[in-house]
């Protein structure tokens, strides 16, 4: 039987809810998520000292600090075949590097499949560590989040190599 339990973590996007089942990762959700969970779902609020969810917090305040480009956390991705396919795609694009929905769709061997990648992308339930933030219109324009644009600016922007010769 698989037991969930949750914490809320303050970061500089907001409150998120981190969801962990049994010893994964299996969600990080922002208080405006398009495709937000029932709460109910999520399984009893833990202390933040919880050994899943503490690491999981202590890595995104690396990632948040810029200390941290890549996360190591087991997760609990639970989609369809096709979602799950999509999901793994997004870790292969690495921290500073955006792609296009038709560029992640051949990644993972299904050119043409854009809308479906877009549709199975914004639900991706673990936001940031796995970073559907990455993924781009095809004329690199911002496009949805599920967390919201503005949040979407906000983690490219972190990631953002610095510009040599910048004074600040």
């Amino acid at each position: 039987m698989t037991t969930r339990h949750t914490t809320m973590e303050h970061t500089p996007i907001g409150v998120l809810t981190l969801v962990a089942e049994d010893d994964a990762l299996s969600g990080i959700f922002m208080q405006q998520h398009r495709h937000r969970p029932p709460t109910q779902t999520f399984g009893p609020a833990v202390s933040p000292d919880d050994d899943v969810l503490a690491e999981v917090a202590r890595q995104l305040t690396e990632y948040f600090s810029g200390e941290r480009r890549d996360f190591d956390l087991p997760l609990a991705q639970h989609g369809t075949d096709f979602q799950r396919r999509v999901w793994r795609g997004l870790l292969d694009i690495e921290y500073g590097q955006t792609w296009s929905y038709g560029q992640l769709a051949a990644h993972i061997g299904a050119p043409g499949s854009s809308r479906a990648v877009g549709l199975a992308n914004g639900r991706n339930p673990i936001s940031i560590v796995v970073p559907c933030h990455r993924v781009v219109g095809a004329s690199g324009s911002m496009t949805g989040y599920g967390g919201g644009i503005e949040r979407k600016a906000w983690l490219l922007n972190l990631e953002r190599p610095p510009v040599e010769g910048a004074l600040f």
